[in-house]
């Protein structure tokens, strides 16, 4: 694994880390091939049941390192594939793998940096962090699918609103509009992103994967579409041992013990 993304193991926790603090975490080429590894291997890695994204010093992601993009147009190459190649796959991973993401948003997420704190499916963000779209302040649209999430999250004229102004949005206000899941102190972050991700690894992770692979279903589906799907993911987690032991423990009046399976 690359020096400039870091790849850990919490007892069942993947942490992965943007480790470039002196460039705020800015994503270079070698970066994003890192990043792409680290989620992918975060995907199938059977040792981890749930997963941090966070960053290193005082930023969660600034986006784009912009002096490599400046390299790649002066050589002619425009955004060298880079969306395609790098930015699409780390966030269809991140939204897809059955297994939950948890974004501990330490500082700043601009640009694609926001949005891959939104593609996770929960967010702990520091009382100093801010959240700003960032595109439209450099001549481009959005990418790295936060023209998907971000009007699902905050509405369509919300969305245009962050996109089109590109104003910045502290964490406060961030949790308001319903971007994020909750607010800590700074100090805090650390500790309350990972026992976040510690209680969904503790968690029915077999049923965790179901939620995210119907609420990605139904996000493009009509209604009968969605019901179908529910359907077949309450048959295939009806053949659990985490449903068949939950079961039991509750008519017991015990606690369950998920396993994943």
């Amino acid at each position: 694994m690359s020096e400039s993304v870091r790849y850990d193991l919490a007892g069942d926790v993947a942490i992965i880390t943007l480790n470039r603090p002196e460039a705020m975490n800015s994503l270079t080429d070698e970066m994003k091939v890192a990043l792409r590894a680290a989620v992918e291997r975060a995907a199938a890695d059977q040792g981890a049941r749930a997963v941090l994204l966070t960053g290193e010093g005082r930023a969660f992601c600034a986006g784009q390192d912009l002096r490599t993009h400046a390299d790649h147009l002066a050589a002619g190459r425009g955004l060298n594939g880079t969306v395609r190649e790098h930015y699409n796959p780390i966030v269809e991973t991140i939204a897809t793998m059955a297994k939950p993401v948890v974004a501990g948003v330490n500082g700043v997420a601009a640009g694609a940096g926001m949005s891959l704190a939104l593609a996770c499916d929960l967010v702990v963000a520091s009382e100093k962090a801010s959240f700003a779209t960032a595109f439209t302040r450099i001549g481009l649209a959005p990418d790295s699918g936060l023209s998907w999430t971000l009007q699902r999250l905050a509405g369509r004229a919300k969305a245009a609103e962050l996109l089109l102004l590109a104003e910045p949005v502290k964490a406060p206000r961030a949790l308001e509009l319903g971007l994020i899941t909750e607010v800590v102190p700074a100090d805090e972050l650390p500790a309350a992103a990972l026992r976040l991700a510690q209680r969904l690894a503790a968690g029915p992770t077999a049923s965790y994967a179901a939620v995210k692979a119907a609420l990605n279903h139904a996000a493009t589906s009509d209604l009968p579409a969605a019901l179908e799907q529910e359907a077949v993911l309450q048959d295939e987690l009806a053949r659990t041992a985490d449903h068949r032991n939950a079961t039991e423990a509750f008519l017991k009046k015990e606690q369950p013990v998920f396993e994943g399976r």
